[in-house]
């Protein structure tokens, strides 16, 4: 179990050189360095790390993993890796007794997600799955609206999520864990479920187009809930979709605005509320990634107050999500190497 010190700085370590590790730290650099720090970096090759060291002016790398896991300076490490390594890697960090941020998709099923969740409380450790969304002022405001009725009676949630991003062999290999739900349908579904207040779905009905390598290329899953409520999420990696959230009631409409997974727009009945980002001190790789600020500022709130997990994306929240994607993908057919390990 880590200590973590009250009114000083949370202390990062990062897992992972890649582009989103990159815009997380951008990020950090948004929020006061008397809150929070930036200690080590670790990748797979003492080089990257080393170059990404001197890009975020951060005073440790390392070549390895297992040299930031000894590091006793760190209060929480931000893994951003690609998803196929979360639950190796995962492990390493929360049986070594570290307080873990990992990007998501949490890992590559629900099998693999138990099995960090078992390991965070056998260490009694903060995790959390890094569905940064849920973290964005848009969304508090969206569950503020929903709790006061703002629309009434919610029926039906439209959740649409496509980029262009064929040419990104990540993304279309299914070794690599590729495929449009894992990689961006996620966020139509997270967000279906948020909406509906981590409720389980009575029914998933799931369709895809399906590239050569197996992963998908369009996926869209109809999520059926109790009282007659349904979600409709909508995902490829072929073309650009409208990338927007909507929920209807029986009394009005919200609408989330691209980019939904990372919103600055809310419209409520047709009136836009902005919610602006700062600045980022570098150029980003991903859109309104600064926005990743949020979630850093929930984990140490989490820290702050000795949580073992957050309740704006519980573990339980997560467990579900993971249950609905493999749902779909059985559906959809699409198989993962680790399915069946």
């Amino acid at each position: 179990m880590q200590d973590v010190r009250r009114n000083m700085a949370t202390r990062w370590g990062i897992c992972g050189a890649g582009n989103i590790s990159h815009d997380f730290c951008v990020a950090l650099k948004t929020l006061s360095s008397a809150d929070h720090q930036i200690v080590a970096v670790a990748a797979r090759s003492l080089e990257s790390a080393k170059k990404f060291a001197k890009t975020h002016d951060i005073p440790n790398a390392y070549g390895s993993y297992n040299e930031l896991l000894k590091d006793k300076n760190i209060d929480v490490v931000y893994i951003g890796i690609l998803h196929t390594h979360h639950l190796q890697v995962g492990l390493l960090f929360l049986n070594a007794g570290k307080n873990v941020l990992c990007e998501k998709p949490f890992a590559m099923n629900l099998r693999e997600v138990k099995q960090l969740i078992s390991a965070a409380k056998e260490n009694n450790v903060f995790l959390m799955e890094a569905v940064w969304s849920r973290c964005f002022p848009v969304y508090a405001e969206v569950g503020r609206l929903l709790s006061e009725n703002t629309i009434g009676d919610v029926k039906m949630v439209k959740v649409y999520f496509g980029l262009p991003l064929m040419d990104r062999t990540r993304t279309t290999d299914r070794e690599q864990g590729g495929g449009a739900l894992m990689d961006i349908g996620v966020y139509t579904v997270q967000f279906a479920l948020m909406v509906f207040k981590g409720e389980r779905p009575e029914s998933i009905h799931a369709t895809a187009v399906l590239l050569p390598s197996g992963a998908d290329q369009s996926t869209v899953v109809v999520l059926k809930f109790s009282g007659n409520r349904m979600a409709i999420c909508a995902c490829t990696i072929s073309c650009l979709l409208p990338n927007d959230g909507t929920i209807c009631g029986t009394e009005g409409t919200i609408r989330v605005a691209n980019p939904m997974h990372a919103p600055t727009t809310l419209e409520v009945n047709g009136k836009k509320t902005e919610f602006p980002l700062p600045e980022p001190p570098l150029p980003l790789n991903f859109e309104n990634s600064a926005g990743l600020r949020y979630e850093a500022e929930e984990v140490r709130r989490c820290l702050q107050k000795g949580l073992k997990e957050s309740s704006k994306m519980s573990l339980t929240h997560s467990e579900l999500l993971i249950e609905v994607l493999d749902e779909a993908r059985r559906q959809i057919g699409v198989v993962y190497k680790q399915d069946s390990q």
